[in-house]
């Protein structure tokens, strides 16, 4: 007899419980802010510290911000929103190498399943902020593009902090995929390019004062 705890029934009931907890954990938050980077940036780096900046200034109007709960960018942005009018929230993440949470968390919530996850990075904000990163942190860009770009999630502000390392990347989708006809220009509109953590964190402010005139139900970007 197969082992329940190793069957792909156990594998439903614990993304079951995963998806549970998150929603009942973060139900009540109100307006927040997801935020990714490398977890490779420390407190030396120029990002880390607008990182800070910018989730200070979010905390301050009242809004949280949601982060994968690690060090680096992740760190930088939980750190400058705990304890400052806003709640720091932490999406740790199981990993083979063994990820160590922040201390900056109000909220944390622990995930086995990436996608899970994933989910209640997008279900609960009201936009993105990506810092340079990695892997990761491409694939919640391009996962936020396509989820908007398909009637998915409502439009919300996709931001890229920093010109100068989202260049090359912006060049490339212009001349060889728009090129090619795999985007359409108008795709383009759905993301910005932010060198200033105030004026970013400013944008995201103006939207949220924008869709605060929505029916509660309506103001975060999941559609479900």
């Amino acid at each position: 007899m197969e082992d329940l705890q190793t069957s792909e029934t156990w594998r439903v009931f614990r993304i079951q419980a995963e998806l549970i907890d998150g929603i009942e954990t973060l139900n009540n938050l109100g307006p927040a802010v997801s935020v990714f980077g490398s977890a490779r940036l420390d407190e030396g780096s120029p990002y880390y510290q607008a990182a800070m900046t910018l989730t200070h200034e979010l905390a301050m109007a009242g809004m949280s911000v949601i982060t994968g709960g690690g060090p680096g960018i992740m760190e930088a942005a939980n750190r400058g929103c705990h304890g400052n009018g806003g709640k720091s929230v932490g999406l740790n993440i199981t990993l083979p190498m063994e990820q160590e949470p922040n201390p900056h968390q109000d909220i944390r919530l622990e995930f086995r399943y990436f996608f899970v996850r994933k989910l209640m990075f997008v279900k609960y904000a009201v936009a993105y902020v990506i810092f340079p990163g990695g892997f990761g942190t491409l694939d919640e860009l391009f996962e936020s593009l396509t989820l908007v770009q398909t009637d998915k999630i409502r439009h919300f502000p996709i931001l890229l902090y920093g010109s100068d390392y989202w260049k090359g990347l912006m060049d490339w989708l212009r001349e060889r995929t728009l090129e090619l006809g795999c985007i359409e220009s108008s795709d383009f509109e759905l993301l910005q390019l932010v060198d200033d953590p105030r004026q970013a964190a400013s944008m995201i402010i103006e939207h949220h004062d924008r869709i605060s005139q929505l029916p509660p139900e309506d103001r975060r970007s999941s559609h479900v």
